[in-house]
């Protein structure tokens, strides 16, 4: 199979698509965290023992952060969910299980949850994991002055957002260290997902001795203190990172793999090179595989496929014209031809995205949110001229205003834009200028409704629907469109807090129909997962909804 890849390879002119989860924040995919190409690999070679089991993975980039609240990208996070570990940790079957909790229980009203802690769970400098590095942690992330981008996530616990928004104090926050091995958390309301949504690295804890002497704990190698399978042996910034085994943590007997060498190369065609000549056991985690190539990889015997809760799309700006109107909105995202752009521009075995939530979102019932809301956004060029028409005709527009679609800087997402330009002149006459900004000023712009038109990413946090449609609210530190209205702000509190399944779902079959009647955003396409993997490599665990866990991989 290699022999054969490297065939295909070297008869293939290959265009570099390098591609974003993160900081869109709440959830973006690595390609966001796109800071130009990489042409060649400068990390040295990982020295090996006889006998010892090192795998080789590629990063892509620099994680943002090590911080378990600001880090909040693929690209941090992923490493982050392999050196630490929460109260809970999704298993094999992706469902939360026990992680530094042993057990929990749950009151009746289904507001408290008291979580043992394991009593033989320690930090990798041998201190043991308490319930105050918990508290510290959460209350770190909602703290104002932190700025994490992950803080509404701690919305859920009592306190947590009037915290946040500057309404309340840390005292209001309701978690407690019961005792060092004991913690207590109280919700705003019943919460179904809450031991899912813990299982994010946003609530890690911290070692709160060792921050509140070094605030920077986290920035290099040799004051990182990990309490997950792995420990950060070495960190060269912006070229590599070594993980080693952790003897200190609780489960370590289950951990097979010696080292982990986590390379940052951020050019899709390097990576595959690097796969190829045996410098990477796997390729396409963070960076995708070449999409010229994808016809000919998909289907070999070295592939990984599979289901990665997450959507790219474009935002409206609602507030710069002609994007007030409803109908003209409609018009755009009824032009576009979403299967074309999943089977010959993406490709990857990508699908075409007819809503906003992804599949694989299980209903009460047992089926799929997804197929219970059914398409919502499809193609339809004559429909979306009759829309134009209308929409130019209520804003009294003889010729639309110059529309500019902005993309973060990545081959990909330009022959994305250049494809939906080509749509919407094609179906609808429109001339759109795009625009390309490199990562940091295009989110800054994006969050500050300094564009038009946009592309954006979102990665699911946690396995429920409602993640992204909370999005939208007002006020959303996500929302970037200018939107609001009070009728989906109340469908989504709804969506969080109804008890009944069933009904909590009807909340956001609704709110994502309105999210589609309004059309402040076009969806595109779905994510999924496509791993080029060398054979002996087995016990990756690659989550629908949550980040890769090495903690049961091994190597032969």
């Amino acid at each position: 199979m290699k022999k054969l890849l490297l065939f295909l390879f070297a008869l293939t002119t290959v265009v570099v698509l390098a591609a974003c989860t993160a900081n869109e924040d709440a959830g973006q995919d690595p390609e966001e965290s796109d800071t130009g190409e990489t042409e060649t690999n400068d990390a040295e070679a990982v020295e090996e023992e006889p006998g010892e089991k090192v795998l080789r993975l590629n990063n892509g980039v620099e994680p943002t952060s090590l911080d378990p609240s600001i880090g909040f990208d693929a690209v941090s996070y992923n490493p982050l969910n392999n050196l630490m570990e929460g109260l809970t940790r999704l298993n094999e079957d992706s469902v939360a299980a026990e992680g530094i909790a042993e057990s929990w229980d749950i009151s009746e009203d289904g507001l408290t949850y008291t979580f043992h802690l394991r009593e033989d769970a320690n930090w990798s400098n041998g201190d043991p994991v308490v319930a105050e590095d918990f508290v510290y942690a959460w209350k770190y992330m909602l703290n104002p002055e932190t700025a994490s981008s992950a803080a509404f996530l701690g919305y859920f616990i009592k306190g947590g957002e009037a915290f946040n928004t500057g309404e309340g104090s840390a005292d209001d926050v309701a978690v407690t260290a019961i005792d060092d091995k004991t913690l207590e958390v109280v919700l705003e309301a019943p919460t179904g997902f809450f031991l899912d949504l813990l299982t994010n690295p946003a609530f890690f804890p911290i070692n709160h001795k060792v921050a509140e002497e070094n605030p920077s704990w986290h920035a290099e190698a040799d004051t990182f203190v990990a309490n997950g399978p792995f420990k950060l042996e070495s960190w060269t910034h912006d070229t590599e990172m070594v993980f080693v085994k952790n003897p200190e943590y609780w489960d370590t007997d289950a951990v097979k793999l010696d080292k982990v060498h986590f390379a940052m190369v951020n050019d899709e065609n390097t990576q595959y090179q690097m796969f190829e000549t045996g410098d990477l056991d796997t390729a396409g985690e963070n960076v995708p595989i070449p999409a010229e190539l994808s016809d000919q990889l998909i289907d070999g015997d070295n592939i990984y496929i599979g289901d990665y809760g997450g959507l790219e799309f474009f935002r409206f700006n609602v507030t710069e014209e002609p994007f007030q109107n409803k109908k003209i909105r409609q018009a755009i995202a009824y032009a576009i031809n979403r299967q074309d752009i999943a089977d010959y521009v993406v490709k990857n075995g990508v699908e075409p995205a007819h809503g906003f939530v992804s599949p694989g979102f299980t209903t009460p019932s047992g089926g799929d949110f997804r197929d219970g809301n059914g398409d919502l956004v499809t193609f339809d060029a004559e429909l979306a001229t009759q829309l134009l028409e209308e929409g130019m005709a209520e804003e009294g527009y003889e010729k639309l205003p110059p529309i500019v679609l902005s993309y973060n800087t990545s081959d990909l997402n330009k022959a994305v834009a250049e494809t939906v330009q080509g749509m919407l002149s094609d179906n609808l006459g429109i001339d759109v200028t795009l625009e390309n900004q490199e990562w940091n000023v295009f989110a800054e712009a994006q969050q500050n409704l300094e564009l038009q038109f946009s592309r954006s990413s979102f990665i699911n946090d946690y396995s429920d629907p409602v993640n992204f449609l909370e999005s939208f609210i007002t006020d959303s530190y996500m929302n970037r469109t200018g939107w609001s209205n009070d009728e989906y702000d109340e469908l989504i509190a709804n969506g969080k807090s109804e008890t009944d399944e069933e009904k909590r779902y009807e909340y956001l079959y609704e709110a994502e129909k309105m999210l589609a009647e309004e059309m402040i955003a076009v969806p595109l396409r779905y994510y999924n997962t496509v791993v080029l993997q060398v054979d002996g490599v087995e016990g990756i665990l690659r989550h629908p909804v949550g980040y890769f866990d090495l903690k049961y991989a091994d190597k032969n």
